[in-house]
């Protein structure tokens, strides 16, 4: 925070330029923090800190008020190898925010399948993507309910990096000792929710084109894993539709049939980003993976309970929680969990179908985060793995304290990033 408060002062102040000693970062950061770990992290902030999203603005005579360059004086070998994998990791952070920033009316399913290859060309990321007629023939009825009411068609986007060996078939591989079997990633790709027949309110429905966020993170988070060489196999797998309204929208009262098999009955059409997941969580099974972790702007009730300082977190692994949060402290995406407990079966309980998007008994909008871990819940069952949820609704965009610009945070590439080195290897220390 104190290297982006640096990196604040100087814009506020039309400085062009940086240049900090090694030993006063030294003198700032924990004492078990190596001097790799220092650059990194100086690296990573300062070019977070010096992001805006200009994109549509007029370029003034001056020029943007950004900082040109940075430096840290008298760093050492390590400290510098650091500063410079943190200035990729803040690339594509930056990249996340500026896909998640891009107006909905430039940022189709599409155009999102279109900027995942584009930001994985050259690095030997592997990109394809399903059209509404490859989800069909494969039966992903939920992501092809949400999707049909738009103009626009859906997207599956699929991405795959194997940083470690790609493993043979679909049962557990290793090689040198290591697991072979992916980290699949999952990102809720709703380019824009106007909620659907059931319309938000005008005023919930502005920055709803940032509802791609969990989407974004995933693309740059498999980029970031191939751009620093990580040892480890890593999917990236994003759902992409727009939730809107047209004569083929779903209905309240619908029912869906999933990519699993289960049917899932469309109570309200504004909760519509877990019902696309439950497919892309399927499809994961294929990949025989390691872990499953997905990202989506889900719930506003976890803005409630956790204003803009931190993601809610789920997971059916409870003997990893600690694990998940010394990651989220560790990486700088803060998250704080939250139960599945069996008490809340009720929420998934349905009346005419398997499952329902939203509570068929009781008041839906008691444990709203809850809810739709537990809606995931039903899908991840079928994993042989761990399985983590993240509502990252709290972190869609910047907090005022962070010195960040206005608009989307970025998050959680940082977190994704720390999971993925938690099981690549890695001689860095």
């Amino acid at each position: 925070m104190v290297m982006r408060k640096v990196v604040a002062t100087a814009k506020a102040n039309k400085i062009k330029s940086i240049a900090v000693s090694f030993t006063d970062l030294k003198s700032l950061a924990p004492k078990d923090m190596g001097d790799y770990e220092i650059g990194r992290v100086a690296g990573t902030a300062f070019v977070m800190a010096d992001y805006e999203h200009n994109t549509y603005k007029t370029k003034p005579k001056e020029g943007w008020g950004l900082v040109e360059s940075t430096a840290i004086t008298n760093a050492p070998a390590a400290a510098k190898e650091g500063l410079a994998d943190g200035l990729i990791i803040a690339a594509e952070v930056n990249a996340t925010r500026e896909l998640s920033n891009t107006p909905a009316g430039d940022m189709t399913p599409k155009t999102l399948a279109t900027a995942a290859k584009k930001a994985a060309k050259g690095t030997g990321v592997k990109v394809k993507s399903l059209g509404m007629k490859g989800m069909q023939r494969l039966g992903m009825g939920a992501i092809v309910g949400v999707g049909k009411g738009a103009q626009v068609e859906p997207e599956f986007i699929i991405m795959e990096y194997w940083g470690a060996g790609k493993p043979k078939g679909l049962t557990s591989s290793k090689a040198g000792g290591k697991s072979l079997n992916p980290v699949v990633l999952v990102g809720k790709g709703v380019t824009f929710d106007s909620g659907g027949l059931q319309a938000k309110g005008g005023d919930h429905m502005y920055e709803m084109h940032m509802d791609m966020s969990g989407g974004a993170a995933v693309i740059h988070s498999v980029v970031l894993a191939a751009k620093l060489k990580l040892k480890v196999n890593v999917v990236g797998l994003i759902p992409a539709v727009e939730n809107t309204t047209g004569p083929q929208s779903m209905r309240p009262g619908d029912i869906l049939k999933s990519l699993s098999g289960k049917t899932i009955e469309i109570l309200h059409t504004d909760a519509e980003g877990r019902v696309i997941l439950a497919d892309a969580i399927t499809y994961a099974k294929r990949y025989n993976p390691a872990i499953v972790a997905d990202a989506a702007t889900l719930t506003g009730a976890a803005l409630t309970a956790f204003g803009e300082q931190a993601v809610a977190f789920m997971t059916n692994d409870s003997s990893m929680i600690i694990d998940f949060m010394d990651l989220a402290e560790e990486s700088g995406d803060y998250m704080w969990p939250m139960p599945l407990w069996k008490e809340y079966d009720y929420i998934v309980k349905g009346r005419f179908a398997d499952v329902p998007n939203v509570p068929a008994t009781g008041n839906s909008r008691y444990a709203g985060v809850i809810g739709g871990g537990k809606f995931l819940e039903v899908f991840a069952k079928e994993l042989d793995c761990p399985w983590i949820h993240l509502d990252i609704a709290p972190k869609m965009t910047a907090a005022p304290d962070e010195y960040l610009a206005k608009g989307a945070a970025g998050s959680p590439v940082r977190f994704f990033l720390s999971l993925m080195e938690k099981y690549a290897d890695s001689d860095k220390n």
